[in-house]
């Protein structure tokens, strides 16, 4: 079998970052908004499962999610004000997306091709699946935007209204119900976070 590059590939989304428009107190990569996003998509699932009657393949969707941002390797993360400012760049971006998911599958054994191709190239059959991927993205995002507001970074106010709008028009209620519980306490210290559960360790110096 010959050398594949596909997962050398895929290390590489730690040297992109995300938010090229904004003064960021802290710089975030797709690395690691991928696993933020897989973990809060994972969440919602079980949330949805737990809370509200319903049967979604969390795992499936933490897959999903885990993968959601591997075109950008190949793309570069184009800021989403660039992204959706009229509908012919977002539909050309589509197709630039679809492109680049090609060329991934395409560093991969023939043997391994059809595993990962409904993962990259998103298929009909996990639609339900994806509402969660992109509510999680959007989370994400939101998040980003109270821990930098919690540094005294303004520059993510408005954005801040704006990812939550966005987050609430989904109507979802396990989006719903992440914000209402789980958001808060990103705002916290950890030793804010530490006097509203004991079991948490204090921040101490010795």
């Amino acid at each position: 079998m010959k050398e594949n590059n596909f997962y050398a590939m895929l290390s590489r989304m730690k040297y992109i970052n995300r938010w090229g428009l904004m003064r960021n107190t802290i710089r975030e990569n797709i690395a690691e908004h991928s696993l933020e996003v897989a973990i809060i998509a994972h969440g919602l699932a079980l949330i949805c499962n737990t809370y509200f009657g319903k049967s979604i393949d969390s795992e499936r969707v933490a897959v999903l999610a885990m993968f959601h941002d591997t075109t950008e390797i190949i793309t570069g993360d184009l800021p989403t004000p660039i992204k959706y400012f009229a509908p012919e760049i977002k539909t050309a971006y589509k197709n630039v997306e679809a492109y680049a998911g090609r060329e991934l599958l395409s560093t991969l054994p023939e043997e391994l091709k059809k595993e990962y191709n409904n993962i990259l190239l998103p298929c009909s059959d996990d639609d339900e699946l994806w509402k969660y991927v992109k509510a999680a993205d959007k989370l994400s995002a939101l998040i980003k935007c109270v821990e930098e507001i919690a540094m005294g970074n303004m520059d993510f106010a408005k954005a801040r209204a704006s990812t939550e709008k966005a987050v609430r028009d989904m109507n979802m209620e396990e989006a719903e119900y992440f914000i209402e519980y789980f958001l808060p306490p990103y705002s916290l210290t950890l030793d804010e976070q530490s006097d509203k559960n004991p079991s948490i360790p204090e921040n101490k110096e010795d």
